[in-house]
């Protein structure tokens, strides 16, 4: 094969309209002759930023076609995927940077895979959020089909998880609030993202998260047979999911599911679902069954992010969140608390803080029985996963009035009662009161867990030495410590 010189590329590239006659003469007028290496003239042209390494090497190759997608100009593929390629590029006139996301030519033939792609570009065009990607314009061009993106400079979620592994708390909920608010906005307009992952959410250079690729998931939806042909193998797993659990698709819920594997991932660093290419494994219900609790890899997650985490993936929709707007509330609640401080350890629990730990897991709570009251399930899994590792024996009751009258009347029920405030509210600080009153039971340790923000449960509740409160959303740590304090207070009265 012949070797290309300088001027077959330079007639090349003319010839595709790349560059015009004006610009190539000012390129041969940098040498003062033509009498180059086909090497020196591309590295004026890239020196010039004229042309990139993508175009050149398109023009070496011979390509014609792949450099214009209407009146943009494509710079270099910015990612790369099964359904679609997306390429940096740049309006002809207005030089505006913009990303161009066009439908890779395997899937060009098929028109029900060609509207599906136009369909999200038009669903995109109904979006307007800024942790939503915003679609510019589409063209229905069914031999190039491509809409127009809006250009975020950074990585995907997925690229920065592979660079630090897993995110401290603070990150996490920063992302994954940007991550609920565009998912809200969508769900106010009718649309739900059906592809919710990792790579999916862009993270800006600004540490800001934007959700892209709404609707792409829902060519494996139509039949059985397509699943295993669908070019997004992730959209199998919210088949699984609705399949499992008798929703349709379009439920919201399986949005939120997958948001909060997203939450789970940030946090631990471990995917919550085994991951596998294997299409059985994917499709059966029992891999939705066996996720372990994230404490397992974050002992020291607060209980409040835990049990966001564990609403938003009940396998039953019906106890997950059900609105995006939902989830976004506790998450906003979280931060408030968490911005605060109210996370630390109080002071009036300094003398627990001191408290040893003791090293053998099972022997901190051997031999001791704990209450819990609340209404809160994903509170109660948590609390009592956390705690009868610790080798506590844990009662669970959403009735604060029969827990004091069941401490009342049993006497060694319970060797410490925990109210929480979350969803009981003022009705747990009045039991945690009772209790302190009561002539049968009032020596019983107790604890009132209490969001610090609404001062007025905390002020109304009369703590002493061996009845506290503890701030919400809580660390296990803390508690423990609070637990060997009060119960070893007990032993000795």
């Amino acid at each position: 094969m012949k070797e290309l010189t300088a001027e077959d590329i330079s007639q090349r590239i003319l010839d595709f309209r790349l560059l015009d006659s004006r610009q190539l003469d000012a390129v041969w007028g940098e040498f003062g002759t033509r009498s180059i290496t086909y090497e020196e003239f591309k590295d004026c042209l890239l020196r010039k930023e004229l042309l990139t390494n993508f175009q050149l090497d398109k023009v070496e190759r011979g390509h014609r076609q792949g450099y214009f997608y209407g009146r943009y100009r494509a710079l270099y593929i910015a990612g790369v995927g099964t359904f679609a390629r997306v390429f940096r590029a740049v309006h002809l006139d207005k030089d505006r940077v913009v990303a161009a996301k066009v439908l890779r030519k395997r899937y060009r033939d098929n028109p029900e895979q060609v509207e599906l792609f136009l369909r999200e570009a038009r669903m995109g065009l109904r979006l307007r959020h800024p942790n939503i990607v915003r679609v510019y314009e589409v063209s229905d061009d069914v031999k190039a089909p491509f809409f127009v993106m809006e250009f975020v400079e950074g990585q995907t979620l997925r690229e920065l998880m592979k660079t630090r592994k897993k995110l401290d708390v603070e990150t996490s909920l920063k992302l994954m609030t940007d991550i609920l608010n565009g998912l809200d906005h969508a769900s106010k307009v009718g649309i739900t993202h059906r592809d919710m992952k990792l790579s999916n959410a862009l993270v800006t250079a600004k540490g800001e998260a934007k959700l892209v690729d709404f609707g792409l998931a829902t060519i494996a939806e139509t039949s059985d047979d397509k699943i295993s042909t669908s070019p997004n193998a992730r959209s199998i797993d919210y088949v699984a999911l609705e399949r499992g659990t008798g929703v349709k698709k379009n439920d919201p819920r399986s949005d939120i599911y997958f948001a909060g594997c997203m939450f789970y991932s940030m946090l631990s660093g471990v995917s919550p679902l085994v991951e596998t290419r294997d299409r059985l494994i994917r499709m059966s219900i029992s891999r939705f069954q066996t996720i372990e609790p994230i404490s397992k890899f974050v002992p020291d997650l607060p209980i409040g992010i835990a049990s966001v985490i564990k609403k938003a993936m009940f396998l039953n929709p019906e106890d997950r969140y059900q609105e995006p707007s939902d989830m976004l509330a506790d998450l906003k609640r979280a931060k408030i608390i968490l911005d605060k401080g109210d996370d630390e350890v109080p002071a009036d629990t300094s003398a627990a803080a001191k408290t040893v730990v003791p090293a053998t897991d099972q022997e901190e709570g051997k031999g001791r029985t704990i209450l819990f009251v609340e209404a809160n399930t994903g509170m109660q899994d948590l609390l009592r996963e956390h705690l009868k590792k610790r080798g506590y024996r844990v009662l669970i009751t959403s009735d604060p009035v029969r827990a004091v009258q069941r401490v009342e009347d049993e006497v060694g029920l319970a060797d410490c009662v925990i109210f929480s405030t979350q969803d009981l509210g003022g009705d747990a600080v009045a039991a945690f009161n009772r209790l302190g009153e009561s002539e049968a039971a009032s020596q019983v340790p107790a604890v009132l867990l209490v969001d610090k923000r609404k001062k007025d449960l905390a002020d109304s509740a009369n703590t002493n030495e061996h009845h506290v409160l503890l701030a919400m959303p809580l660390k296990m740590k803390e508690l423990r410590t609070t637990l060997i304090r009060l119960v070893s207070q007990e032993g000795k009265s």
